[in-house]
């Protein structure tokens, strides 16, 4: 029978050395003379102590509270003699954790509660020998035989960690939300070198060969090849480390790796778990403030299905040191990260690494190659703006000296913004969309910037502004800005596009934000006509000779710069049909969510603490000091997603034109070529991309011609009152679309 334990009876304190006194009484004659009110208060005790006083045997909050009998420390004995079965699930539980630890969970939770971990680093270890569950030599003979096999995984384990963790700390994560870097006063061994980890493994599996004869077949060849996969793990975040390497060679522990966790899975039955080698008890020797907290635990086949994800992400994420040009490996980062489940922190931040560590990009490349490499294919090709032969010119006066001298002001000035960019959306998706609204201020501020570089780069030129026949002059080509426009644009979308697949917007608010995002597409495409007219011009200038007839410092036409050209010229191609397909098809859904709303088959919630203009100004806030394009007014906003003189049989018809426009430019941009596209080394996401957007457009086009037909069944016409239109309206699940970006109903009859 459980024992009865009355609250209002003293605590049992038995313990050697402790004289306990009853305090009871005297503390409640002393609170007797106390007025109502008046308070006593040591000057020394402290609001950190008076808290820590709160917790104090509460089991939810003291670490150090003890149940009546239990002793204050794990009396596990790491000495103990173990099967080399339990060995087997003792490594596999650990496996287990190291996959909670990458998930986001603390090591205090995973990790840190196996008592062959916590005793291998506690006391410090300085060297390989010292790395050992027991430190005295004595009991160092009397460990079991095949010990050494888990203190080799162990060590390996622990230094993966130490790797992991200490490459996190250098990159851009969201501590707590993301990933915990908190050791509490462990150090993982950092100052044992990699080279001891690797002599040791190496020789625990050397070991456990020979000794295969007193271990089942099966049993040693499982231990042996968890061996093989801390060694192939370490491999592989050291090599992930040089960036130089061939990415191919790069590959080959993650994909050694990836086929060792499926034999591993198999195997997993074979070994016996032995949960009292883990304790929650062992929080209490660790720096931490935070109250004890339970084991984190998550099954094998949960951990082998992440593991599986992280071994091919990590094979996958090398192609991004295959670079080409600028705009395939912003197209690279822009799929990778979008990929559901999105990457394991670890990898998110691996790749921030091999983009941009020591200001060297992709361990090969200066910025200023990237940059410079991104404005010729973007606005400027074969210009003078970017000829690296000028850097020599020293005097001052010459035009060359002024020009470099001013584009170096540039890209001092753009390069950490054009760098996060690639950095943010390495992030998980909240944090993108969050970070991208701070950073389109940046941009805004660049834009002003370097508007002024532009002016001053425009007269040392001599620039000739472009006239069109029988029309004024248009303005000067301006590149620079122009440059900053439109990846300011672009991110204006982005945070847009992000609204929808992270479910920001109501039902009722889809209408308005596509149509926003119409706005901004329809901007971006007249953007980038305006930067393919200057481009023209400066092609066939070249082309005819004018580039060089005058200066002997320009080069004349070549084969190298008519490709220079061309690409560009594909750039501006590629980017202006996505553009068009985003506009359009955000047009399109604009009127279908305004018919629908219109008939009464989206009804908008109660929201009594709210109205359409607050609601307004949340939604268009991150835009609100975006001076280029000018944020519509609540009016405008209003009038023109209602679209109040357009009937609703129009509004569908134009609708239909427009999804049908925007599958048409889909099919397009689906057939491209790797070059044409701009995605090397991601073609296959890419147009898998692109398919998904074409299957929406797709069924947008069946959800307007369901409706049509519905209205056309009830005989309604505008203005004879509501309709029975025997329809209800299914939104998709979250993730569950053809498209996180484009939320396209599904419209069922009822009857």
């Amino acid at each position: 029978m459980q024992q009865q334990f009355d609250p209002l009876s003293p605590p049992n304190i038995s313990h050697p050395g402790v004289v306990a006194t009853d305090i009871t009484r005297k503390f409640s004659s002393a609170v007797k003379t106390l007025a109502p009110g008046e308070l006593v208060k040591d000057d020394h005790f402290t609001l950190f102590e008076s808290v820590a006083a709160l917790e104090v045997m509460d089991p939810k909050m003291d670490s150090g509270v003890l149940a009546e009998g239990e002793s204050l420390d794990q009396e596990y004995d790491v000495s103990r003699d173990l099967l080399p079965e339990e060995i087997l699930g003792i490594i596999d539980q650990l496996l287990c954790l190291e996959m909670a630890w990458h998930q986001g969970y603390p090591l205090s939770q995973t990790l840190f509660t196996s008592v062959y971990i916590e005793s291998l680093m506690k006391p410090r270890p300085t060297n390989i020998d010292e790395a050992d569950f027991v430190r005295d030599s004595q009991g160092h003979e009397k460990q079991p035989k095949f010990l050494f096999v888990l203190r080799a995984y162990c060590l390996g384990l622990l230094k993966a960690c130490c790797f992991v963790n200490e490459l996190v700390k250098e990159e851009l994560y969201y501590e707590e939300e993301d990933f915990v870097t908190n050791t509490y006063d462990r150090n993982l061994l950092f100052d044992i070198p990699l080279a001891s980890i690797n002599s040791l493994l190496l020789k625990a599996r050397s070991d456990l060969r020979l000794a295969s004869n007193d271990v089942p077949k099966e049993i040693s060849t499982a231990l042996e090849l968890r061996l093989e996969l801390r060694i192939a793990f370490l491999r592989a975040i050291d090599l992930a480390s040089l960036r130089r390497n061939n990415p191919d060679s790069l590959k080959m522990p993650w994909t050694q790796m990836s086929g060792l966790i499926e034999h591993i899975k198999k195997q997993h039955e074979l070994g016996k778990p032995v949960p009292e080698a883990f304790s929650t008890k062992l929080q209490r020797r660790l720096a931490s403030t935070m109250p004890p907290r339970p084991m984190v635990q998550p099954s094998f086949e949960e951990s082998y299905g992440q593991f599986k994800r992280l071994f091919q992400d990590g094979v996958d994420i090398m192609d991004v040191l295959k670079y080409t040009e600028p705009q395939s490996l912003l197209n690279f980062v822009l799929l990778f990260q979008a990929r559901k489940p999105q990457p394991l922190v670890y990898i998110r931040t691996l790749l921030q690494s091999m983009i941009c560590k020591d200001m060297i990009v992709l361990g090969s490349y200066s910025i200023r190659q990237i940059l410079d490499h991104d404005l010729s294919i973007v606005v400027l090709p074969c210009a003078p703006q970017i000829d690296r032969s000028y850097d020599a010119i020293e005097v001052p006066t010459d035009p060359r000296h002024q020009i470099s001298a001013q584009m170096e002001i540039f890209r001092q000035r753009v390069a950490e913004c054009y760098l996060e960019i690639f950095r943010i959306f390495c992030q998980n998706r909240c944090r993108v969309r969050r970070t991208l609204c701070h950073n389109i201020q940046e941009w805004e501020m660049l834009q002003g910037d370097v508007e002024e570089i532009d002016q001053l780069l425009q007269n040392v030129l001599d620039e000739k502004p472009l006239a069109i026949t029988g029309g004024d002059p248009i303005n000067f080509s301006l590149p620079l800005s122009s440059w900053a426009y439109v990846y300011k644009l672009r991110q204006m979308e982005w945070i847009v596009q992000l609204g929808f697949e992270l479910e920001v917007y109501q039902t009722d608010e889809l209408a308005g934000m596509y149509w926003y995002l119409n706005y901004l597409a329809k901007t971006r495409a007249q953007h980038g006509d305006r930067i393919k007219t200057f481009t023209m011009r400066s092609l066939n200038e070249a082309r005819d000779g004018l580039a060089g007839s005058g200066d002997q410092h320009l080069p004349q036409y070549t084969a190298a710069k008519d490709r220079e050209y061309m690409t560009s010229v594909a750039y501006l191609r590629v980017t202006m049909l996505d553009a068009a397909c985003t506009w359009e098809f955000a047009d399109g859904l604009c009127c279908l969510y305004t018919a629908l709303l219109r008939l009464n088959l989206i009804a908008p919630p109660q929201r009594p603490y709210s109205s359409d203009t607050l609601r307004y100004d949340l939604r268009m806030k991150p835009f609100r000091n975006i001076s280029l394009p000018a944020l519509p007014t609540f009016d405008e906003f209003t009038r023109a997603t209602l679209q109040p003189e357009t009937a609703t049989h129009d509004l569908l018809k134009y609708a239909e034109n427009a999804v049908g426009g925007a599958r048409k430019g889909y099919e397009a941009l689906s057939r491209m070529s790797e070059a044409q596209a701009f995605s090397a080394n991601t073609h296959g996401r890419w147009v898998g991309n692109i398919k998904d957007c074409l299957r929406a457009a797709i069924a947008a086009g069946v959800a307007v011609s369901t409706l049509q037909r519905a209205i056309e069944r009830a005989g309604g016409n505008e203005g004879q009152g509501p309709l029975n239109l025997a329809l209800k309206v299914e939104m998709p699940e979250t993730g569950k679309g053809y498209h996180d970006w484009w939320i396209v109903p599904k419209l069922v009859r009822t009857a």
